[in-house]
């Protein structure tokens, strides 16, 4: 195990179908792979390799990214024999708040909306923000669910209802009425067949400019951690947002209603005000 051969690929590639793993994870494992065996070049899969590419990603990426990576690579090599060569996850400190340089705010969100116009991209950022799905579940949004005002989305393993509130239901038959569709998903390219993650993901990069965002904030899944913060902050309901949002663990909707670091500094100003004695 050398070399990375195209057979192995192809072998590791349909035991990830076969746990189940969504086409996305699928092709993030096999990019993960192949850039070990290229920094691996022509030496032995041995576990000092695999611990000298670990310290190669600590100088390169954040350590969430490590991580993700690592998962990847010791998935790869329990499945070909080799688990004495898989390596420890980082240890990663739980955050209280989230980046700020990171974090996608209303009013830019909006922004967003009006420099997306009256175009396809525009119904797309506030059916995601609208009701929370993953950019990989928008084919789920049929011309047929909008009539119901729900869909029944299929993703890991999971099944849910997303309903479309009627302010949005009323916006997506103006947009099927504009595109005379008559069933399927709503969301197509010129093929006619629903719209990647890759080509959505690079046409609201292209918006950046003239809605005057970051680039750094201007991704799919921002639009769906901006609808989690905006219902916990109406609703403090984190179960349920657990459900609307698909997640197993509440855990993982923690992250998404993190505030920022300077939502959390006033929340601690707050609290001093009744403690410090003056």
């Amino acid at each position: 195990m050398d070399q990375l051969s195209k057979k192995e690929l192809t072998a590791f590639k349909e035991y990830l179908h076969q746990e189940e793993k969504s086409e996305a994870t699928v092709e993030k494992y096999l990019h993960d792979v192949r850039c070990f065996y290229t920094f691996l070049e022509q030496r032995a899969t041995e576990k000092t390799e695999v611990l000298a590419y670990k310290e190669h990603l600590i100088k390169r990426y954040a350590p969430a990214s490590v991580n993700s990576m690592l998962v990847a690579l010791n998935c790869f090599l329990r499945f070909c024999g080799r688990a004495e060569c898989c390596v420890k996850l980082l240890k990663i400190q739980r955050q209280i708040f989230c980046r700020q340089e990171k974090e996608l705010t209303r009013g830019e969100y909006r922004r967003l909306v009006n420099a997306a116009r009256d175009t396809q991209l525009s119904y797309i950022l506030q059916t995601i923000c609208g009701t929370g799905i993953r950019i990989s579940e928008l084919r789920f949004v049929t011309v047929e669910a909008v009539r119901n005002g729900r869909a029944v989305v299929n993703s890991k393993n999971k099944t849910r209802v997303i309903f479309f509130p009627a302010p949005l239901k009323k916006l997506l038959f103006r947009y099927i009425k504009k595109t005379n569709l008559q069933t399927g998903p709503v969301f197509i390219g010129k093929n006619g067949k629903p719209l990647d993650r890759s080509y959505i993901w690079r046409i609201m990069k292209g918006l950046c400019a003239r809605a005057n965002v970051a680039q750094s904030k201007v991704f799919p899944h921002n639009l769906r951690h901006l609808f989690a913060k905006t219902f916990y902050s109406i609703e403090k309901d984190i179960i349920r947002l657990a459900d609307l949002l698909g997640h197993s663990s509440v855990d993982t909707t923690r992250i998404y209603t993190m505030e920022s670091g300077d939502g959390h500094l006033a929340r601690l100003g707050r609290i001093q005000k009744t403690l410090l004695v003056t």
